[in-house]
This record gives structure tokens, sequence and C-alpha cells, in this order.
């Protein structure tokens, strides 16, 4: 066996283990349904919203609006996520909509909140957003604070609940992979106040929470950290797929 074939099927191996092990990943990192019946929060003709930066838009074309369409809803978690839920649960006819946008930080999801949100009256709304107020203010291009960040997020929850009463929320934990192209343990402490402020906004609302953080500490010890996000920002497809999985487990 030659160098290059060893090599291919050494990855090869690698790459088979760490897919093969996201459910266990899944399962250390987020508890098991309490609820009897799964899936419970999405009633009959629910409408899905996902929204955040460019990790929730992950390529989509934002000329299509349409729902439950696979070009409106890009090549990321969102899409796997959605997918699964539409085959599991085709008697629930969900409508499931992504308007996730690259480079958004909190108060630009304000800015477009009629349109992107409030119009489309979800039942449930997923957000995935912090990891650009945080990289943006880091390289320059921003000048927001964690007290902005944590003001702008609750006033959009506030807004959010006051204009959709009954409105289920799932709030994710944005993340970010050590040891990768643009994220180094200097992210570590300032990136974490907030994360933690994301979690005390999700308690505040009682929100369903959906823990990345701690999916992705997880999954490194599977497999290395470029393997499920080369930059540590963006997922790669088996991270991807790790946070469709979570995704569904935290809202199971």
């Amino acid at each position: 066996m030659n160098f290059t074939r060893r090599s291919f099927l050494l990855k090869s191996g690698a790459a088979t283990a760490a897919l093969a092990s996201i459910p266990e990943i899944v399962s250390a990192t987020i508890p098991s349904n309490k609820r009897k019946a799964k899936y419970s929060i999405f009633e009959k003709n629910s409408t899905v919203l996902f929204q955040g930066d460019s990790i929730t838009d992950a390529g989509r074309d934002r000329k299509n609006e349409q729902a439950n369409n696979p070009r409106a809803f890009g090549m990321g978690y969102a899409f796997l996520a959605a997918s699964k839920l539409l085959k599991h649960l085709p008697e629930k006819e969900l409508t499931m909509y992504n308007r996730g946008i690259s480079g958004n930080k909190v108060f630009q999801l304000a800015d477009r909140w009629q349109k992107d949100c409030l119009d489309l009256k979800p039942n449930v709304l997923s957000i995935l957003i912090g990891v650009n107020d945080y990289w943006h203010l880091r390289n320059g291009n921003y000048d927001g604070t964690t007290e902005v960040y944590e003001r702008d997020f609750r006033n959009l929850l506030q807004s959010t609940k006051e204009n959709i009463p009954g409105i289920k929320i799932v709030i994710c934990q944005p993340f970010a992979v050590l040891n990768t192209s643009a994220v180094d343990e200097s992210w570590v402490v300032p990136f974490k106040e907030y994360q933690d402020i994301a979690l005390k906004i999700s308690k505040e609302f009682d929100t369903l929470w959906v823990p990345f953080q701690e999916v992705f500490d997880e999954a490194v010890k599977y497999a290395p950290a470029k393997y499920w996000s080369g930059d540590g920002v963006h997922p790669d497809m088996p991270g991807a797929q790790l946070m469709a999985e979570a995704w569904l487990k935290a809202v199971e």
C-alpha cells in the first residue's frame, strides 16, 4: 500500500468514525426528551423560522423566499434540520423558512425583523446570533459591546413576544471551535461573555436552548477541530450535520 492510499484510508476511517459517533456526541451534551410526544412544540400547520447570520444563511438564495424550498434554505444545519422534520412530520404540514443573513449582528436582525420575522408570524422561532458581535469587534469592523449585545437581544425577543403571543422560541448558543484558522485560545474568555448572555436571555424568556459550544467541545474528542469547522466559526459538512442533530435533539 503506498503512502497516499494509506493516508486516504486512515482519513476515511476517521471520518466514518466521527460521523458514526454523532449520536453519542449529541446524547452526551443534550438531555433526552422528557415530553411524552416527540417534537410536541410543532403543532399542525405551524410556521417555523430559522434566523441568524452566515451559519444559518449557509449560502441560501435570498431572492427565493419560498417555504420548504431547498434553494431558499442553503446548505447548512437549518436545511438539514428542516428536511428531517418535514420527513418525520408530514401530518403536521409545517411551513418552514430560513432568513439567516451572512454577517449579521443582533442590531441587524432588528433592522429587518418586521419583514423577516413578524410578517411571517412564526409559531416556532430559532435564533443563532452572536459570533459576529464578537468577531467583527475583534477585527475592527464593529464597535459594539457585550452590553449592546444583551440590550439588543433582549429588546428583540421582547418585541417578538409582544407581537406574536404564544410564540415558541429556540435560542442557539453561539460557538467557536478552537485550533482552527480563525479561532485560538484568545477567543475563550471574551467570547464566553457573549455565550453567557445568550444563556441568560434564554432562561429569562424561558426558551429552548441548543448548547452548540458543548456539542463541538465534545465532537473534537472524536475528530480534529478542523474536521468539523475549518475556520472555527462556519461548520463544514460534518459540522453542519452535527448541528442539525443537536438542534433536533434540543427541540425533540
